[in-house]
């Protein structure tokens, strides 16, 4: 059957071609992810980014205010993760809301969603290997009493907010070994590397109710007044400031999105997938507040501003000792590992899935036949998020995966009431989403619009030229390899 170029936009891949049916470059993916490790790949993808690297960013624009910042972006990402429960209770695929986007509201409409995605996974594995140096620095200072050469650690282009400057002779190789780490961890296996996340995400949660407990001795609750950013010229005066501050922060909610890109290689996925999502949120959220109000309470909001190592000297301060500083950032070290291992493997599994559909070419789909990984779609992965973390600055790349994790989650959200349409109430027992399939959705749009609406207009201007790439790819390929093509 002849399809116009219309009805080719809005093709939707039924939820039951999303299944192991399909045949794919070298064999499937396996399912060997329980419901711990699981949520241990939410967990791992989400705590450490937010709370080690943008309490610098976020403070200075919300004071001390930045706890109503994380509150908000939690609200928001827990209506969202209601949406992503039932979805990913429905559609148990590779490619997390990119493959909602398929079932649901059409081809186009998924490739956009896994544009925004890639601009969300591939800049998050790069600014937060990027803010990993920071810790590894501060540990080998306290530890050793040397750091890296300052021209080894810091990147080749570096913007101002108004240019972009280059410095030849500089190259920040801490960040580019640890993807390189990643890379190799990832290649041997999705079970082997779920396993060694879960081990540092432990670490990781030990090492921040140390921070807490340290922290609270030296509490003053003067370093919450006043609560909202009082400085008109920095346009980020009160609730303005709370909310440009969530923009910042939201992404460190992408985990919740990780887990269900996982659900191809999850075992009993419609069980797992949903519970592992709800619990990931609830840990995340419970731990982003304590770590938050523990910070702002021992040390006043200036200080944040251009802060390296944020927590450690935070410690350092608190009790005029060096050791406490060094625990920390060597926990740091060990934790946004596990960030970078799982936002990597997020992007890899996201690439696969496009891939199994034609949109993009054979190569992400090729699964090396004895460890059941994707390895020259890792490698290629590895290789461009190191090289944006060894060349360009962090500074814009936080903004810009937020406004990729919003749009994804716009598009989750409206993609609920469409599959209950197509779909009912779906299997008994099965989870869906509370109050109807259009309050919650509802709610969760205008909280993401309304987080969106404060990014900076640099965000937005850099985001629509990628859209643009992202169209015109569609275009020129997609649209012509697309798998439904042979089966339409």
């Amino acid at each position: 059957m002849n399809l116009t170029l219309g009805q080719k936009l809005i093709r939707t891949k039924t939820a039951d071609r999303h299944h192991d049916g399909e045949a794919t470059e070298g064999g499937g993916l396996q399912r060997s992810l329980s419901l711990f490790p699981l949520t241990m790949i939410g967990v791992g993808a989400t705590i450490g980014t937010g709370i080690f690297f943008t309490m610098v960013e976020a403070v200075p624009k919300a004071g001390p205010a930045v706890i109503l910042s994380f509150l908000l972006a939690a609200l928001t990402a827990g209506l969202t993760a209601l949406c992503y429960a039932e979805l990913a209770g429905r559609v148990p695929a590779a490619g997390s809301s990119y493959s909602f986007a398929y079932a649901t509201v059409g081809e186009f409409a998924a490739f956009i969603v896994a544009a925004c995605l890639l601009l969300e996974y591939g800049l998050a594995g790069s600014a937060v290997a990027i803010g990993w140096s920071d810790y590894l620095n501060n540990f080998l200072l306290n530890a050793f009493g040397w750091e890296i050469p300052a021209h080894l650690r810091s990147p080749m282009f570096v913007s101002d907010h108004h240019n972009v400057h280059f410095t030849p002779g500089n190259f920040n190789l801490p960040p580019v070994i640890l993807v390189a780490m990643c890379c190799l961890l990832l290649v041997r296996g999705t079970k082997e590397s779920a396993t060694t996340n879960a081990i540092m995400v432990l670490v990781k949660l030990a090492i921040l109710v140390f921070f807490a407990v340290i922290a609270f001795t030296g509490f003053d609750t003067a370093n919450f007044t006043p609560f909202f950013n009082p400085d008109a010229d920095s346009g980020y005066v009160g609730m303005a400031g709370v909310t440009a501050a969530a923009g910042t922060v939201f992404f460190s909610f992408i985990g919740l999105d990780t887990i269900a890109t996982a659900g191809e290689e999850t075992n009993n996925p419609r069980r797992n997938v949903p519970i592992g999502i709800l619990a990931a949120l609830l840990i995340v959220t419970a731990f982003y507040l304590l770590v938050a109000v523990a910070a702002m309470g021992a040390q006043p909001s200036h200080m944040f501003a251009g802060q390296e190592a944020g927590l450690s000297v935070i410690l350092q301060n608190v009790t005029g000792q060096a050791w406490p500083a060094l625990v920390l950032s060597a926990g740091a070290v060990v934790s946004v590992f596990s960030v970078t291992l799982v936002t990597i493997y997020g992007q890899t599994r996201i690439l696969y899935a496009i891939s199994r559909d034609g949109l993009i070419p054979k190569t992400f789909q090729k699964v090396n036949k004895r460890t059941l990984a994707p390895t020259s779609n890792t490698v290629i992965v590895c290789l461009v998020v190191g090289a944006v973390a060894g060349l360009v600055d962090a500074t814009f790349l936080w903004d810009m995966v937020s406004m990729g994790t919003l749009t994804a989650f716009i598009v989750v959200s409206i993609a609920v009431p469409v599959i209950r349409a197509k779909q009912g109430r779906g299997e008994p027992g099965q989870f869906r989403v509370p109050f109807g399939p259009y309050v919650i959705p509802g709610l969760s749009v205008l909280a993401c619009l309304y987080i969106m609406k404060d990014l900076s207009p640099a965000t937005f201007r850099v985001f629509f030229i990628w859209m643009a790439v992202a169209v015109a790819t569609y275009f020129l390929y997609s649209v012509r390899h697309s798998r439904l093509n042979k089966q339409q």
